[in-house]
């Protein structure tokens, strides 16, 4: 009988991960299949399961697209996911080199803080927050869409870690230069962490364009509808047209489908570095 060397092991064990990947990958691809299918069904017409349908129904998008009046959603959706995203990298830059780099009096104790906020679903603060927007004169504007994430533990910790990382000599040899500790974050610091920044950019930005909560909650006016709220409002005028519908859920996914794997490699990089470090 023969016996199985090493590689042979190896070999098999290589197959078995490409299984179970083919396997997971399959099953998170099949929902975006039926979007898909069901999309580019005609109107009146029945998707033959994970078959095309026989002619290509292109024109349910641009009726989804002008009927759901997404145009002014997507400009309101681009504009504060990226402002929520600016303002979350400048503040967990700062917040996480400090916690990282500056030694003082109950740094732990905020680190702690910090990764308590991680687990208060944002739903429990949105009575205080409403109130404060209230107070401010800020509901139905953008900055009750912003200002609520404008901060985020989530971010603080991720920088922190990744600037853990990164060795503090050539932090040494800058500041031996005369360099101040704005200047290092800004020339040194923040460039070697460039997978950090990207995979925070892809989460926030892909949270934002997703979020429904806070624009239901914020927000009355027409003019600032989000993708979600127009998509959501989309669902209840076209309710038994699943074509339109899935038609106009390709058209909010879309973004998000092109802007994920531009970044991934430098994702995958910046959660790999991305450790537990004391």
């Amino acid at each position: 009988m023969h016996k199985l060397s090493d590689s042979d092991y190896f070999r098999w064990w290589q197959v078995l991960n490409w299984l179970l990947l083919f396997i997971g990958a399959s099953l998170m691809m099949a929902p975006l299949a039926v979007v898909v299918i069901t999309s580019l069904t005609p109107v009146g017409a029945t998707a033959n399961g994970f078959s095309f349908p026989e002619r290509l129904a292109f024109a349910n998008y641009q009726a989804a697209w002008s009927q759901g009046n997404f145009l002014l959603a997507f400009a309101n959706s681009t504009f504060t996911a990226l402002a929520v995203t600016a303002a979350q990298i400048f503040t967990s830059a700062l917040a996480g080199y400090a916690l990282a780099r500056l030694k003082f009096r109950g740094r732990q104790a905020l680190l702690l803080l910090v990764l308590a906020t991680l687990v208060i679903p944002f739903q429990l603060l949105v009575i205080p927050i409403f109130l404060l927007l209230k107070w401010g004169h800020l509901l139905n504007t953008y900055s009750s869409l912003i200002l609520p994430s404008a901060a985020s533990g989530f971010g603080i910790y991720l920088l922190r870690q990744f600037f853990s990382t990164i060795p503090i000599e050539l932090e040494q040899a800058a500041s031996l230069d005369g360099a101040n500790r704005l200047q290092i974050l800004w020339r040194i610091v923040l460039p070697l962490s460039r997978p950090a920044l990207i995979t925070l950019f892809l989460f926030t930005f892909i949270g934002e364009w997703n979020d429904l909560f806070k624009p239901l909650i914020f927000t009355t006016r027409p003019e600032l509808r989000t993708v979600q709220l127009a998509l959501a409002e989309f669902q209840e005028q076209f309710t038994n047209s699943w074509q339109l519908m899935m038609a106009a859920v390709g058209i909010a996914t879309l973004p998000i489908v092109v802007l994920f794997p531009i970044g991934q490699k430098q994702f995958i990089q910046g959660v790999a570095n991305t450790g537990i470090k004391e």
